[in-house]
């Protein structure tokens, strides 16, 4: 009997305590997990070509992104988790968003542009990720709100225009016009972005170590 008293022990040890468990799925991470539903949905919409659905879809994901961070401040709720989830699930929404409307016709996007956004996100979350293990504060600044700003209304203006063109409406022409403003501004944006975060990493690395 008394032999089995260890095994009982590592298994208790293993278990997490439930205050844990509940820290991490604290309302703040489960609205965070709801947009990356919210994400797989607007992906299926895009690919069916619904684009009121996307436009619906793509609005309760940008509320749960502000409710999310509104509540964790508000309430005191932020984790290590929701700090790493949370831009995750939002490159996720973004980049997924382009890629699943570029061979969309009349989207606007070309693959060069659809690259700068996902090259920028990987690039610039590696190093953040390198250089705050180090220490180092890489948070974002208003050139990388700026830019989340515009590539959500980019993709507003996107599905906008969509329906327009499938609906035969006369604002057609004027909504792909703005979509098309929208996007190069977001690509030029994007980059700027990406090399501001660069040239910080720079001054940062050598004092990392």
């Amino acid at each position: 009997m008394s032999e089995d008293k260890p095994a009982r022990s590592a298994v208790a040890d293993w278990v997490p305590p439930s205050s844990a468990v509940r820290k991490h799925l604290n309302i703040p991470n489960q609205l965070t997990l709801a947009r990356l539903g919210l994400a797989v949905f607007l992906f299926v919409f895009i690919s069916l070509e619904r684009w009121i659905g996307c436009i619906l879809i793509f609005a309760a994901a940008a509320l749960t992104d502000w409710l999310d961070g509104y509540l964790a401040r508000k309430q005191q709720l932020t984790s290590t988790l929701g700090r790493n989830l949370d831009p995750l699930v939002d490159k996720v929404l973004i980049g997924g968003a382009y890629i699943f409307l570029l061979p969309v016709e009349g989207s606007g996007l070309a693959p060069w542009m659809v690259t700068v956004v996902i090259a920028r996100e990987l690039i610039i979350t590696s190093l953040r990720s390198f250089l705050e293990n180090r220490g180092a504060s890489f948070g974002a600044d208003w050139l990388g709100k700026l830019k989340m700003g515009l590539q959500c209304a980019a993709l507003f203006g996107i599905f906008a225009a969509l329906e327009a063109a499938v609906g035969g409406r006369g604002s057609a022409a004027a909504l792909g016009l703005v979509a098309r403003v929208l996007i190069y501004g977001m690509v030029v944006v994007t980059a700027l972005s990406g090399l501001q975060y660069l040239w910080r990493a720079s001054l940062l690395l050598p004092r990392s170590g």
